[in-house]
C-alpha cells in the first residue's frame, strides 16, 4: 500500500512537469524575435543544475556566424535598361588614311534632253566670195559691189580684197581703195582701206598685188551691199594714174563673225 502511495506521488510530480514544460515552451512561440522572452513563471531565475534546468525559457546568447554557403546558380539575365541620355560629342579625331579606292559604279540612265542653246557663230557659217577679171582704170569711184545677207544683228562683217592694183606715171600723188557698208564707210571700229603715195613716179609703172582687209561692226542684218571703191587720199595729195585689175583674179571676200571682245 506504501509503495503504491509513493508510485502515485511519483507520477503524479511528473505530469506536472511535463505541463509546466509545455506551458514554457507555448510562451516561447508567442513570442516576437526581436523582443527579449520573459522567464517562465514557474522556472527558477539563476538556471540551476539539477531536475529543474530543463526547464529554463530563457533563450541562450547568438552563437558565432557560420562560414559562407556554396557559391548560388547564376541567375538568368535581367531585361534591358531605359536608354540613357545623349552623352557629349567626343573631340574631333585625327585624319584617317586614305582609303582604298572603290570599283567603278554602274553607268547611270541617259538624262532628259536639255532645251535648245542660244545661237552662236561659227566661222563657215555665212560667208561669200564675189571675183572678176578685168582692168578698171578709173581714178575715182566705184570699182565693185558684192552684196551680202546678214543673219544676226550682233554679228560683224570680215571683209578683204586681194588683187593687182597700180599707181604710177606721177610724183607727189596719192590713190586710196576703200570699203563702202550700203553706201557708207566703216565708222565701227574704222574705215577699211589702203593708200599708196608716190614721191617720184613719173617714170614708173609698177603693178602689184595688194591686200587690204579690216572687220565692221555694227551692221544691220539683212541686205548688206559691200562696196569697193577708189578716190583721193585724206592727205590731199592730187590724183594720179590709177588702175584695178591686170592679167589676174580680183576678189572680195565676207564673212559674218562674232563680234570682237570688249
Amino acid at each position: 500500500m506504501m509503495r503504491s502511495g509513493v508510485k502515485m506521488t511519483t507520477m503524479l510530480f511528473v505530469l506536472i512537469l511535463s505541463l509546466m514544460a509545455a506551458f514554457c515552451s507555448a510562451q516561447n512561440n508567442k513570442q516576437s524575435d526581436t523582443k527579449p522572452v520573459q522567464s517562465c513563471p514557474y522556472c527558477n531565475n539563476g538556471g540551476q543544475t539539477g531536475m529543474w534546468t530543463y526547464m529554463t525559457c530563457v533563450p541562450g546568447a547568438p552563437g558565432a556566424p557560420g562560414r559562407d554557403g556554396a557559391k548560388g546558380v547564376l541567375g538568368s539575365p535581367g531585361k534591358t535598361g531605359t536608354q540613357g541620355p545623349r552623352g557629349a560629342d567626343g573631340k574631333k579625331g585625327a585624319k584617317g588614311e586614305t582609303g582604298i579606292q572603290g570599283s567603278a559604279g554602274q553607268k547611270g540612265q541617259q538624262g532628259d534632253k536639255g532645251g535648245s542653246g542660244t545661237a552662236r557663230l561659227a566661222s563657215h557659217m555665212n560667208w561669200k566670195e564675189c571675183t572678176w577679171k578685168r582692168v578698171d582704170t578709173k581714178n575715182s569711184g566705184l570699182i565693185y559691189n558684192c552684196d551680202f545677207v546678214k543673219k544676226y544683228a550682233g554679228s560683224s562683217l570680215h571683209v578683204y580684197y586681194a588683187g593687182n592694183l597700180r599707181y604710177a606715171l606721177c610724183d607727189n600723188c596719192c590713190g586710196r581703195w576703200y570699203f563702202t557698208f550700203n553706201g557708207a564707210e566703216c565708222s565701227s571700229p574704222g574705215t577699211i582701206d589702203g593708200a599708196f603715195y608716190l614721191a617720184t613716179g613719173r617714170n614708173h609703172n609698177p603693178h602689184l598685188h595688194r591686200h587690204i582687209e579690216g572687220h565692221c561692226n555694227n551692221i544691220q542684218k539683212g541686205q548688206v551691199r559691200v562696196g569697193f571703191w577708189v578716190g583721193k587720199c585724206v592727205s590731199g595729195h592730187k590724183l594720179a594714174d590709177a588702175q584695178t585689175g591686170w592679167h589676174s583674179l580680183s576678189r572680195i571676200f565676207i564673212e559674218e563673225v562674232p563680234k570682237a571682245q570688249q
